[in-house]
């Protein structure tokens, strides 16, 4: 797994734009429940990139958790995306026990489909899915990385938490896209 900043590939990301995202009838999680990503049934969807190799990732666990959980009640309902390039499902459930994910949907994004749809590029990241299907934020979850191997005592912006106040009241997402910092997502041509 790579670990880079998303400087090199943030343009493409921003042209994308901050788009409404078709639904997908066809993806299902590691159980076989339809996973509709991109068609939220409450307020929002949150979909947080993840892959079981990124340390960076894998020591956002807690607070995915923490965050998810608060947010759940609110009617935003997260899921998890793994990006590992050969990961199955027993590996994923394991993965999810290990860091203490339960009851949390998780899907293997193993063609990129959701990641390239929902402009995802590193792990961890964040996207926020509106009740119209519209991208509101996508980036990091918060600033505890000042730069790569450069954590901070403690985060002091907390971008995922503030796009979803402001997703669950109605208003304007005040910084809609952040630069994530953590593992790259290789492209399936890229794989080894």
């Amino acid at each position: 797994m790579h670990i880079t900043m998303t400087r090199t590939r943030r343009f493409c990301v921003l042209a994308a734009g901050l788009v409404p995202l078709m639904a997908s009838s066809q993806l299902r999680d590691v159980d076989g429940r339809p996973a509709p990503l991109f068609t939220p049934s409450g307020a929002a969807n949150v979909l947080i990139f993840v892959s079981s190799d990124c340390p960076i990732s894998n020591g956002y666990a807690p607070e995915i958790q923490r965050l998810c959980g608060a947010y759940g009640s609110k009617g935003a309902r997260c899921s998890l995306v793994y990006e590992d390039q050969r990961i199955d499902a027993a590996t994923v459930r394991k993965h999810l026990g290990e860091y203490r994910y339960a009851g949390m949907p998780a899907v293997v994004d193993a063609d990129r489909t959701v990641a390239r749809r929902a402009g995802a590029s590193v792990t961890p990241q964040a996207v926020v899915v509106d009740g119209t299907g519209k991208v509101r934020y996508r980036g990091r979850i918060d600033n505890f990385y000042a730069a790569l191997g450069q954590p901070r005592q403690r985060a002091t912006v907390h971008d995922l938490r503030d796009a979803l106040d402001a997703v669950i009241a109605g208003r304007t997402v005040a910084t809609p896209e952040t630069e994530a910092l953590g593992c790259f997502i290789t492209s399936v041509k890229e794989a080894p």
